[in-house]
């Protein structure tokens, strides 16, 4: 059954400070929900007649199409809405490994892409500005496609913390000035940051890089694209950086 009071807690999960005021996040579609489900019970499971959700312990409330449309951001549901308790925010602490930051990437669809790209080639923890998006926002937590689930994601005083860690982990910045990444020696442990979709990375941010790096264009164009989405451009520097140390 879904009450009134269900339609408006649900729809309220939209914005951030309803996020952090009931600890709650939404997660839409069997694919996203089953793998949030394997790290994060879920306390309320929304579903229609036709959807198989006998792989969850929980009760579902079932709920015809029509009622689904109305809770839903989707433009077309998937049969299954859930409600999953957010997660505690945790120190950014962690032994020397290879991990992304991200400086002001306020793209929801973007900062999804990234966390799925992470859980991708293996990297545990993203760590982001403040005014990065928030990555239990419902368009970040559907692009991630479940590896929400997977990655730890940490908003932090960035320049603070590079400045902090910068002596056990060397800090890589994506810039156009930088040496070109196929011709770099690349450390096996090492923070990659990514900037914000239209200025890249902050001078405060800047000023913490061990080395710069750039993804070279092989266009022939003049006219050509100038830059790379910052998605695309995070799993390309991921992906070499696996490539040299596989």
């Amino acid at each position: 059954m879904l009450s009134n009071n269900d339609k408006k807690l649900i729809r309220s999960l939209a914005q951030g400070k309803y996020r952090r005021r009931h600890r709650l996040f939404v997660a839409e579609g069997m694919k996203v929900v089953s793998t949030i489900a394997q790290r994060y019970a879920p306390l309320r499971l929304f579903v229609t007649e036709t959807t198989d959700c006998s792989q969850f312990s929980i009760e579902p409330d079932i709920i015809d199409e029509r009622q689904l449309t109305t809770i839903s951001s989707l433009q077309h549901p998937q049969g299954v809405l859930a409600l999953f308790p957010l997660p505690e925010e945790t120190e950014a602490v962690f032994a020397p490994q290879l991990c992304l930051a991200l400086d002001a990437v306020q793209d929801p669809g973007n900062l999804g892409t990234i966390i799925r790209v992470a859980d991708w080639f293996g990297i545990r923890h993203i760590v982001c500005s403040h005014d990065t998006a928030d990555a239990y926002a419902p368009k970040v937590v559907q692009a991630t496609m479940g590896s929400i689930a997977h990655v730890d994601v940490h908003y932090v005083d960035l320049p603070q913390w590079l400045h902090a860690n910068q002596h056990t982990m060397p800090v890589a910045v994506t810039s156009l000035r930088g040496t070109n990444i196929y011709d770099a020696q690349l450390p096996s442990h090492a923070i990659i940051v990514m900037g914000n979709e239209g200025n890249g990375v902050s001078e405060a941010v800047m000023q913490q890089a061990s080395m710069q790096l750039r993804i070279p264009s092989y266009s022939s164009n003049s006219d050509g694209a100038e830059s790379l989405n910052v998605a695309m451009a995070t799993a390309i520097v991921c992906a070499e950086w696996r490539r040299q140390h596989s």
